[in-house]
């Protein structure tokens, strides 16, 4: 006796156009983040290119200090603090998981702080880079590590990776280039406003939240990356049928069978009377 069994899984779906860009830009974000990290890490090493502009940029703001900024900044690097990056991002997976009855899209934000998180530790020890002075900080004293900025590499991939998920919640297809440019230039600009509020309240060098941004940037294409790949593995569906078999032809009905059967409840009653009026 055959069991019904599944069909051999069928091949991945080939990737949409929409998809194959979306490969693209994934692609061109990552070679760029690590291109500005790579880059800045060397200048910061040898001490040339753009690392000279730290001490001239960390002088310049700190002469240039203001109430209303600092209080305005100060709010900024409090919410995007490492411990509130993982509190927002934690209870807005939940909800979305909750919401929406999915887990890959809150997996992939709440992976991607992980990510974030564990590699700007393993940077700032390996590079061991340390902060300006301390008396220079607003905040108070603070005796980690400087390179990279953990607050804008953490607002950075929050913000960028939420865009993505939010603008493609609906698929590449139906996704507006409008609202993606929009999406995308908002986390930006809150990018910017983190990385600057670091540099106001003295706790980090310019090549800092540089790099922050680099990895940033890179962590987005992969994410982007992660997403595409796993809607061309999903395969297509198939029907139950015997293993290495065809489905069965319907079995042919005698006439006999037909008549033990009875008429058929769906034929016109003119028909059945006729054909009553015939065996009799």
């Amino acid at each position: 006796m055959l069991l019904a069994q599944r069909a051999p899984r069928p091949p991945a779906r080939p990737p949409l156009p929409s998809q194959r860009r979306l490969f693209f830009v994934a692609a061109g974000l990552l070679i760029a983040g690590e291109t500005i990290f790579w880059t800045v890490l060397a200048a910061v090493q040898s001490n040339s290119g753009v690392a000279d502009l730290d001490a001239p940029v960390h002088d310049g703001l700190v002469a240039s200090r203001n109430p209303l900024a600092t209080a305005i900044l100060t709010a900024v690097t409090t919410v995007t603090s490492p411990l509130w990056m993982t509190v927002i991002g934690c209870v807005l997976a939940l909800a979305w998981a909750v919401w929406k009855r999915e887990l890959w899209r809150p997996a992939l934000l709440i992976g991607a702080m992980a990510a974030t998180f564990a590699v700007s530790t393993l940077i700032k020890h390996d590079v061991g880079r340390g902060r300006p002075a301390a008396s220079d900080f607003l905040l108070g004293p603070d005796d980690a590590l400087s390179f990279p900025s953990g607050h804008t590499f953490g607002a950075g991939v929050f913000l960028c990776v939420l865009s993505y998920l939010l603008v493609t919640a609906r698929g590449t297809r139906t996704s507006k280039l409008s609202t993606s440019v929009l999406g995308f230039a908002a986390a930006a600009i809150g990018t910017l406003v983190v990385a600057f509020s670091r540099l106001y309240l003295g706790y980090h060098w310019l090549t800092d939240v540089l790099a922050s941004m680099g990895l940033a940037i890179a962590v987005t294409g992969i994410v982007i990356l992660a997403d595409g790949l796993r809607a061309t593995m999903v395969p297509r569906s198939a029907p139950l049928t015997p293993a290495g078999l065809t489905p069965p032809e319907p079995a042919e009905v005698s006439p006999a069978e037909v008549s033990l059967a009875g008429p058929d409840p769906s034929e016109p009653d003119a028909h059945r009377l006729g054909e009553h009026n015939r065996r009799g």
